[in-house]
């Protein structure tokens, strides 16, 4: 990505992380600052997933889905929101999911990662909120992703095309439709928008 936009004539800067990682996070952030200046805007949406009956998510499989959705959630953004208190602007933008709004089967540990996100968006908006940053929520529906692809060769979800059947727009999501949302809760026209949970599924979670 840092590659294509770069070719776009952007300046970027890449970084691999395991968000779980504190010191890695603030090692990265600080790179950031170095290279680009002070962070303004932080979109968080590093996750993983897997699908497990309840009775046999180990504690280790738990631990490990807290710490990269939830646990890693709230590193990025502990480490970027100095900057932003210190601007009297910032834009916070998380990655959750509707299933943390429905729920879904075979993924208790997942959805409480997701749900997690979901509390700690809307208690950071009410707490940043005075210092002129809005901190909002995107749950995905179904999005066409190598993630998705892989639960559907494994056969943990439905075949895309019976997905896409049961979409109201009848199609998949795609990384654009998510990244066009986040870009408008970024902007300065998003300033009266904070704590919501803006659902981008193509009419699946009304």
């Amino acid at each position: 990505m840092a590659k294509t936009l770069r070719a776009q004539g952007a300046r970027t800067l890449g970084r691999k992380v395991d968000v779980a990682d504190r010191a890695a996070v603030d090692e990265a952030l600080q790179d950031v600052r170095s290279e680009l200046g002070p962070i303004a805007i932080m979109v968080t949406s590093a996750g993983i997933d897997a699908f497990e009956s309840f009775t046999d998510i180990s504690a280790d499989a738990w631990n490990r889905m807290l710490a990269v959705n939830l646990t890693g959630t709230f590193n990025c953004l502990q480490a970027a929101v100095p900057d932003m208190l210190a601007a009297a602007w910032g834009r916070i933008v998380t990655i959750s999911s509707s299933s943390a709004q429905s729920g879904a089967a075979r993924m208790a540990h997942y959805v409480a990662s997701k749900g997690g996100v979901v509390g700690l968006t809307k208690a950071l908006a009410i707490e940043l909120a005075p210092h002129g940053i809005t901190v909002n929520s995107i749950p995905p529906g179904f999005i066409d992703t190598p993630m998705a692809r892989r639960a559907e060769a494994a056969g943990d979800i439905p075949k895309l095309d019976a997905i896409t059947a049961r979409t109201p727009v009848r199609r998949a999501g795609t990384p654009d439709d998510i990244a066009a949302a986040c870009a408008f809760l970024c902007s300065d026209e998003a300033g009266y928008i904070t704590g919501q949970l803006i659902g981008v599924n193509g009419g699946w979670y009304l």
